[in-house]
């Protein structure tokens, strides 16, 4: 069987290991306050050119957001976001259980556009009426849902207008290193901070055991942050270990050289669906890749390999998505595109 499912089936990468192996023996201070954790949080600093910004280390994407959305709200705040966005479908309400509604709007190819946001500000009164509840943060995610790439005017459109009409904007980045490898993508690393109040830049989905790591870099929003880690239960006693993993994913860059092979290998798929005259339901910039398959033909396939259905396209065809991970290998590319190539031989 090879593994379509996600980008995170395997363990993790052979230097990220190798560092925890070499550190395994060693006692440090808890709760992520050892040198590792600092070292990693400077080299995070450093590549993104934000000297200023906090940086927290946290197990996972969904603890991750929620732990942001609540400490970055007050009660009565909201999030808008789009309907396929991550907080809305795959989170099973996390958000929501901690007290924060989120406008979960229609938005094409899965991005928010400046329009967009303003009506979801406009249809709730911009927080005049006491009796609805107020938006206060705009969420995106790069990449989103759908595979696809917010550009830099695009992000920029949205960021002056959350500046306009006083919101926050949190980039969730579980597949930030696949974003910022792909060569459709005009931002760079040290873009970033200035487009943002808040980013995370996602480890588990790019060669890490676990882990994302959250810059915070507007300074209204830091203080305190790690009470809100800890009341969320989300403060590992053995921080140490997030530390020593970030410390190798960001040495030369590692993560993007990741990032850029799954990248690679989703491109060859993508092209070899389209050469078997398969419809791609999706622009493929990176790692992760939607097709439309019909239903026999999908069952046919998950005989020998494991990948994940998407959505209803018509009647006999469905939307069925394939990821390409750090782990992927050319084999299992090869693999996966000749037995698309016998179905569709005649």
């Amino acid at each position: 069987m090879y593994y379509f499912l996600n980008d995170y089936s395997e363990g993790c990468l052979p230097q990220v290991l190798d560092a925890l192996t070499a550190t395994n023996l060693e006692a440090t201070p808890g709760y992520g306050t050892d040198g590792y954790c600092a070292e990693a949080a400077g080299a995070i600093r450093a590549r993104f050119a934000c000297p200023e910004a906090a940086v927290h280390f946290l197990v996972g994407g969904t603890q991750t957001n929620f732990t942001a959305i609540s400490a970055f709200l007050r009660p009565w705040e909201a999030v808008i976001a789009a309907d396929t966005a991550h907080i809305c479908v795959h989170e099973t309400g996390a958000v929501e259980a901690r007290g924060h509604k989120i406008y979960c709007l229609p938005a094409p190819d899965g991005k928010l556009t400046p329009a967009i946001i303003r009506k979801a500000v406009r249809d709730h009164q911009t927080g005049a009426d006491e009796h609805m509840v107020l938006p206060r943060m705009v969420y995106i995610s790069q990449l989103t849902e759908l595979g696809t790439l917010y550009t830099r005017a695009e992000l920029t459109a949205i960021r002056e207008t959350c500046l306009a009409l006083g919101l926050y904007l949190y980039i969730d980045g579980a597949r930030l290193g696949a974003a910022l490898a792909s060569d459709t993508c005009d931002l760079v690393c040290e873009d970033l901070p200035g487009l943002c109040d808040a980013f995370y830049l996602g480890g588990t989905k790019n060669g890490l055991l676990f882990g994302e790591a959250l810059v915070i870099v507007n300074p209204e929003l830091q203080p305190y942050f790690r009470n809100m880690i800890k009341q969320n239960g989300g403060m590992l006693a053995k921080g140490r270990l997030l530390g020593v993993q970030f410390r190798a994913l960001l040495e030369d860059d590692l993560w993007l050289k990741a990032a850029a092979h799954a990248n690679a290998l989703a491109g060859r798929l993508a092209r070899g669906f389209e050469a078997a005259g398969l419809t791609l339901y999706a622009p493929v910039p990176a790692n992760m890749v939607f097709v439309v398959l019909p239903v026999e033909d999908a069952k046919t396939l998950a005989k020998d390999f494991a990948f994940e259905l998407g959505a209803r396209y018509d009647e006999t065809r469905e939307v069925y998505r394939f990821v390409t991970s750090w782990a992927t290998r050319d084999e299992a590319v090869d693999a996966l595109l000749g037995a698309v190539e016998a179905l569709y031989a005649n």
